[in-house]
């Protein structure tokens, strides 16, 4: 009896080991900022699609390099407010002072603030004063981890709070990319989301941190959710500090009270489309959808960019003046 309680005792350990190598191997894959996301090069998921203009594409980033030569960024800093502690890093392009319409532009994953000059162009030539944040364990804000929106939707709220010290009359809009459009969409649920932010847009962000792991688990790897992501979720619980399957959203959308537009390209294969209806439909305020023919992953403004912003700002100017 002796004997198989021994037996017993070591497959429980076995199994409890092998549980928490996958779980570790796999937050490491995904959510280790200090790791090289090796899935991320060559993806045939995240190839530039064949529907981009390269004429139209040459002079977006002419433009692009001559507004970085012309507008010299403040860079900016807060603290995150939970236990980690992090300093975050911000980057604020002003304006004309006697305008209060304000962007905050949120990268996606495993990218920073530096990349996404084109949507801040796009706002600051319409007269928005724009924050860029780079979120936790990117580019020069502080972190070890990736908090897919989840942690970085309460780091918003910090840098809505810097806008309304310096403009306690500013009008803001959120606009995210992928990791950023989920991002946002996470912040539009916070019940203390001030009334200064009049609208969202979000471009391909995905409905479900859980659902767009088992999604990728099982392109990637052909494995299944259980136990993989349950491992991984685990490991996550104990070295970030916050639930896979918390981080939603959908259910925040499902609790936001901020008219939001809603971007995706039909041709999205890594956060799949599909996951476009499921946020859009948990909306229950003044809402709007994008769908860009032929458009791969964070490639819609790329694509067809007249439509992507003529869209955008007869959204957005509905409730910015």
């Amino acid at each position: 009896m002796k004997k198989i309680g021994i037996i017993l005792g070591s497959i429980v350990v076995l199994l409890v080991a092998a549980y928490m190598l996958v779980g570790n191997y796999f937050y490491n894959y995904a959510l280790n900022a200090d790791r090289e996301k090796e899935f991320l090069e060559g993806n045939p998921h995240l190839e530039e699609s064949e529907a981009v203009s390269a004429a139209v594409a040459e002079e977006a980033e002419i433009a692009d390099e001559l507004f970085k030569k012309e507008h010299e960024p403040l860079q900016l800093n807060v603290v995150s407010t939970d236990k980690h502690q992090l300093k975050l890093n911000a980057y604020y392009y002003d304006n004309d002072p006697s305008e209060h319409k304000w962007a905050i532009v949120v990268h996606g994953y495993m990218s920073q603030a530096e990349h996404m000059t084109r949507y801040v162009r796009n706002f600051h030539e319409k007269g928005y004063h724009v924050l860029a944040p780079d979120l936790r364990g990117h580019g020069a804000s502080e972190g070890n981890y990736i908090g897919m929106g989840w942690d970085d939707r309460k780091d918003m709220l910090l840098w809505i709070e810097e806008i309304l010290e310096t403009d306690p009359e500013a009008e803001i809009v959120l606009f995210g990319i992928s990791m950023g459009g989920a991002t946002v969409m996470m912040t539009s649920g916070e019940e203390d989301l001030p009334d200064n932010v009049k609208v969202i847009v979000e471009d391909c962000g995905y409905a479900s941190v859980s659902d767009v792991f088992v999604y990728q688990l099982d392109d990637l790897f052909g494995l299944p959710e259980f136990p993989v992501i349950n491992a991984a979720n685990t490991l996550t619980n104990i070295r970030a500090g916050y639930d896979l399957y918390e981080a939603s959203a959908v259910e925040q959308v499902a609790k936001s009270e901020t008219p939001t537009l809603f971007i995706h390209g039909d041709a999205d294969t890594f956060v799949p489309f599909e996951m476009l209806d499921e946020v859009y439909n948990a909306a229950n305020v003044e809402k709007e959808k994008l769908i860009i023919p032929e458009a791969g992953h964070g490639d819609a403004e790329k694509v067809d960019p007249v439509t992507y912003w003529n869209t955008v700002w007869d959204f957005v100017e509905n409730y910015i003046n």
